[in-house]
């Protein structure tokens, strides 16, 4: 009797990551993922193996010109960032565009200490629409784009600590599953995995956008507010023309954000020369607001 051979997954992270903190918590979990699900240790006891295929960063304007096509056997690690307690409304048209083809994914969303709201529940949604099958998902704390106080340095040791403990249980529920899908087509080793969409935290239909307010309930209006340049420091290195995920910096004009803003504070953040900032009243008093108001440590959700 010949031997039977595993299914093989493709494992992978897919982000989009304005300051880096998204990218830093998919890619751990993907290579986790990876590592986990390669059972070295105890080959013959394992349903399945796992291989480490190139991530996928659609931050660059560029890459979200592409259209990106998985199968059965891939295993996708799929994060964005929280803007306004949802998926960044300027990702949607890029998203409706991916062909899930059966392949499993690890929704991921990564919140600057607030509240992740129902972003994960609408990322869930949306990849399990495209095609996906979720087995997984996680909303994690990150640095806050508007602020260097809140959640300061995150993620850090601690976070990807827990990334990489999220990876291992979820390589084992991915082998449990296929351990599942392999009794159920007689040991064949070519059946799929059973799948039912991950339970995560949100409400169904999809709240609106968060709006921030000032102490007397008045709302802040901040969306056309853009970062400002500091022509004295600017040394026109163009590193926030690479930074910004909109394409809204042009070479020709370093530090000059002329289009759409979101405010993820990349170019910001990323500037050598401090040459950009905000000035804007309302943008710097929620700002405030928010350093005040969550000052405690929140810890990541994880759902298997």
């Amino acid at each position: 009797m010949g031997q039977i051979e595993l299914p093989l997954f493709r494992v992978r992270g897919m982000y989009f990551s304005g300051t880096g903190t998204t990218e830093k918590i998919v890619t751990t979990v993907a290579e986790g993922l990876a590592r986990a699900g390669s059972r070295a240790e105890d080959p013959e006891a394992a349903a399945c193996s796992f291989a480490k295929a190139p991530d996928i960063n659609f931050t660059p304007p560029a890459a979200r010109e592409q259209v990106y096509r998985f199968e059965p056997q891939d295993i996708v690690t799929f994060g964005v960032p929280v803007i306004a307690g949802r998926v960044p409304n300027v990702l949607l048209p890029f998203l409706n565009t991916l062909e899930g083809g059966g392949a499993m994914a690890i929704p991921v969303v990564l919140y600057g200490n607030r509240n992740f709201d129902d972003a994960l529940i609408e990322l869930r949604d949306i990849l399990e629409a495209q095609g996906f099958r979720t087995v997984a998902a996680a909303a994690f704390i990150g640095e806050h784009s508007f602020s260097r106080v809140l959640a300061a340095g995150r993620p850090d040791g601690q976070d990807l600590r827990i990334a990489a403990d999220f990876a291992k249980a979820a390589a084992a529920k991915i082998e449990g599953l296929a351990a599942e899908a392999a009794g159920q087509d007689g040991g064949s080793g070519q059946g799929q995995p059973l799948h039912e969409p991950v339970e995560v935290d949100g409400e169904e239909p999809i709240r609106p956008y968060y709006r921030p307010r000032d102490r007397q309930g008045n709302h802040i209006n901040i969306l056309k507010v853009k970062p400002k340049l500091d022509a004295a420091k600017c040394t026109k290195c163009g590193i926030c023309v690479e930074a910004c995920p909109m394409g809204s910096i042009k070479p020709e004009a370093p530090g000059v954000v002329d289009g759409i803003c979101i405010k993820c504070c990349g170019c910001e953040k990323k500037c050598p020369e401090g040459a950009l900032y905000f000035d804007d009243e309302g943008y710097l008093y929620h700002k405030t607001e928010l350093e005040l108001g969550y000052p405690e440590r929140k810890e990541p959700n994880i759902y298997l």
